[in-house]
């Protein structure tokens, strides 16, 4: 009979028969084991194993639908055979190359126990048995290490309470030498491939007897501390605010922060830039990232483009065939992209961003310019598509992500370029530094570029601030769009958007306008927020509660964040059910359900899917919502629909996937839904900003919520404070364009 969830781990011994399946990357495996005379399957991720392995192994008998009886395996002690009967299977089974069933006969005769060393220490005397050559006994040797090297590595993790995933995932970056690299410096921990949290690895290291202000400890701090503020946003820090908070994040003196700083940036390790008496401090490839976009930025703004002879006719006759007239500031703007190689435009909603952009395409179109349309993320493809009219792609779909020997790279690159001519990029705001490094190194010389987004909208969920930065030295071509169009004016999201940008009061709104607000508090707020996505507005517009609202928080905490507005509208919306499948709920944690609503939170170039029509391919991206199809609990793997793709989510890929009946305002940035409800009550103060209650309205295509306190929607009206991002790329392009770069 299985077992429920609290009771104790059963304990199996015995010997492995037979691997049915083994995945190496993950680590999941289901193998034979014969247990005092009976055959039980078990199946779990617990890295590798081999046919006459000792093992003992702890989980709980459970029954797969498809697969009949398994034992569940959590954790996995295995050992290499323990005498000749035992050796002679695990070489039988055919586990190390150029051995089958008859030349193990013939080496476990001739070796006997000793057979393993022989092939570990001195496999020179493999060569005395007829057939056996040299370069046959070194691949022999060096598979026998690989395998066993993956064991020992478990085995060492085993020990710090970290999984087999964790060590496949090490030894594929270490080899063979992964336990000793890792118990002479600890800290490589925290950096890739794991990049698990510093006190989990300082734990590790106290038991390793790593002093507080070890050099090896230090360095590993400065690093680390520059990663966590590149996760925040920051493609660099000031040096005494790196130093500061290293000092302070380790609990060790200044001076010793700043020596080891020193020694880093002589080592290259770390990169130092100049602007205005402050030293900024960057990881390589972020300052690398800002150089080469300022440099190529630079580059195209040198060489204005010559604009068509008769652009202003064509514009007229574009005008007649649409029945309808520019703006000045629309006019001006389309001739600017058209006689521009690098060109912003930018504007709040309603002031004809996306008229602008059709005519621009329209008119490079007809001059037979390969036009080719994208945005950072799926739903604002998706959205600028529907816009245009035309196909639209996410920048990594344009690049074409390959994902080959464990390393992501971009199939259009510097040495395979895009075969087009201009690039219209929208949702300038959420593109971060690597992916338009990345973009701008895969255009052809020539080629034009013309961003287009929302300067008031929050920077981008990755590192940098492209669009703010370029706008705030003021040195591209740039249009800003700032009339409000009679038919936007209508709508109360549109007048409140622009309120609020204007540090005003939205207006409150009532139940005939796209926008109102409800005032609640607390546990009333949560309450409030429930019911109107589950009852009042599905009730009153006809709307999905899962597939049309959206709710928007200000912050993860407290009784109206994300967190525990998720659990709350799981419980409404999706609630347990015998024909649903789940995972996760030990100890409290989130659970994941048939049906449910969820949002992947990093960047995943690993994870297949398939589109409608048969399309293959990999990656799911920050901030990409979706809905699960299917769990299989067995293999804890799931299946998520995510627009037109279906990606199926193994075991260790789960943690990247979050509930999103209710999502940061940060994490909805490039998307816009059919509603928005934003709760607003109980916002920290540093949360309390104009430009997120900005991106939270502007999200809204057809209703906005806001329910909350006025008393906190005026303190965000009122804090004009941008959300600060440590960027020198506006300085670097400004001294480009000056001639010092």
């Amino acid at each position: 009979m299985a077992q429920t969830e609290g009771e104790p781990l059963q304990k199996l011994e015995g010997t492995v028969q037979h691997v049915i399946y083994e995945n190496p990357d993950t680590g999941y495996t289901v193998f034979e084991v014969d247990s005092g005379g009976v055959d039980v399957v078990v199946a779990g991720v617990v890295g590798s194993v081999d046919n006459g392995m000792s093992v003992v192994v702890y989980g709980r008998m459970g029954s797969h639908p498809s697969y009949g009886d398994q034992f569940r395996a959590e954790t996995c002690e295995a050992s290499l055979p323990q005498d000749t009967a035992s050796t002679l299977s695990y070489l039988s089974s055919g586990v190390l190359p150029y051995i089958g069933p008859a030349t193990a006969k013939k080496i476990v005769a001739k070796f006997g126990e000793d057979t393993l060393n022989v092939i570990s220490e001195t496999p020179e005397k493999l060569c005395e048995l007829k057939g056996m050559t040299s370069e046959k006994a070194q691949a022999i040797s060096r598979e026998f290490h690989r395998m066993y090297g993956v064991r020992e590595v478990i085995a060492w993790m085993a020990k710090f309470g970290l999984t087999a995933q964790n060590a496949v995932a090490a030894y594929r970056t270490f080899g063979p030498a992964t336990v000793q690299a890792l118990t002479e410096n600890p800290y490589l921990l925290c950096g890739e491939p794991l990049f698990l949290k510093f006190g989990q690895v300082d734990a590790i290291a106290v038991r390793l007897d790593f002093a507080q202000g070890a050099h090896l400890r230090v360095v590993a701090g400065l690093l680390y501390v520059l990663r966590h503020n590149a996760n925040n946003g920051h493609t660099c820090l000031p040096e005494g605010k790196l130093v500061e908070a290293t000092a302070k994040f380790l609990r060790v003196e200044p001076d010793i922060i700043t020596h080891e700083l020193a020694d880093l940036l002589q080592e290259t390790e770390l990169r130092v830039r100049e602007f205005d008496g402050t030293r900024f401090i960057y990881l390589p490839d972020l300052l690398s990232a800002e150089e080469d976009i300022a440099w190529r930025l630079a580059d195209l703004a040198r060489h204005p483009a010559e604009p068509p002879k008769n652009l202003d006719s064509d514009i007229r006759a574009l005008e007649f065939s649409q029945g309808m007239e520019y703006a000045p500031l629309q006019r001006e703007g389309i001739r600017l992209a058209l006689s521009s190689r690098v060109m912003v435009l930018t504007g709040g909603p309603g002031t004809g961003k996306t008229t602008t952009v059709n005519a621009i395409l329209a008119l490079y179109e007809n001059s037979c310019e390969r036009v080719a349309l994208c945005a950072p993320t799926g739903r604002a493809a998706k959205r600028l598509s529907e816009l245009t009219g035309r196909k639209a792609s996410t920048i990594h779909r344009l690049l074409e992500v390959d994902y080959a020997g464990g390393n992501v790279r971009f199939i259009h690159n510097e040495k395979n370029l895009l075969k087009v001519d201009v690039v219209i990029l929208d949702e300038m705001s959420m593109v971060d530094v690597k992916l338009f490094q990345a973009l701008l190194s895969a255009l052809k010389h020539g080629c034009r570029i013309i961003m287009v987004g929302d300067a008031d909208q929050l920077p981008s969920v990755g590192p940098g601030n492209i669009l703010g930065e370029i706008l705030r030295v003021n040195t591209l071509p740039t249009m800003r769009l700032t009339d409000i169009f009679r038919q936007a004016q209508k709508s109360l999201i549109v007048q409140n958007a622009h309120r609020i940008v204007n540090g005003q009061m939205p207006q409150k709104g009532g139940r005939e306008d796209d926008f109102f607000m409800i005032e609640s508090l607390g546990l009333a707020c949560q309450r409030l927020v429930c019911d109107l996505v589950s009852a009042r507005l599905p009730k009153t517009y006809g709307l999905d509660p899962v597939r049309d609202i959206q709710v928007l928080c200000p912050t993860k905490l407290g009784p109206a964040g994300s967190t525990e507005l998720n659990r709350r509208l799981q419980q409404l919306l999706n609630p347990p059910s015998p024909e649903k499948a789940q995972l996760g709920g030990e100890n409290g944690g989130r659970i994941l359900r048939v049906g449910d609503k969820v949002m992947q939170i990093k960047n995943d170039y690993d994870i297949p899917y398939e589109r409608e029509g048969g399309e293959a391919g990999v990656g799911a991206y920050n901030g990409d919502l979706g809905i699960i199809l299917s769990i299989d609990t067995d293999t804890r793997s799931a299946t998520v629909k995510m627009d037109d793709r279906k990606l199926v989510y193994t075991a260790d890929q789960l943690s990247e996937l979050e509930p999103a009946y209710a999502v940061t305002v940060h994490k909805s940035q490039g998307s816009e839904f059919p509603a928005v409800v934003m709760p607003v009550a109980d916002v920290p103060a540093r949360l309390c900003y104009r430009n997120l209650l900005y991106t939270g309205v502007t999200r809204a295509r057809n209703l906005c919520v806001l329910a909350g306190a006025g008393r906190t929607v005026g303190a965000m009206v009122a804090n004009s404070r941008q959300n600060l991002r440590y960027s020198c790329l506006g300085s670097m392009l400004q001294s480009q364009l000056e001639g010092e770069g």
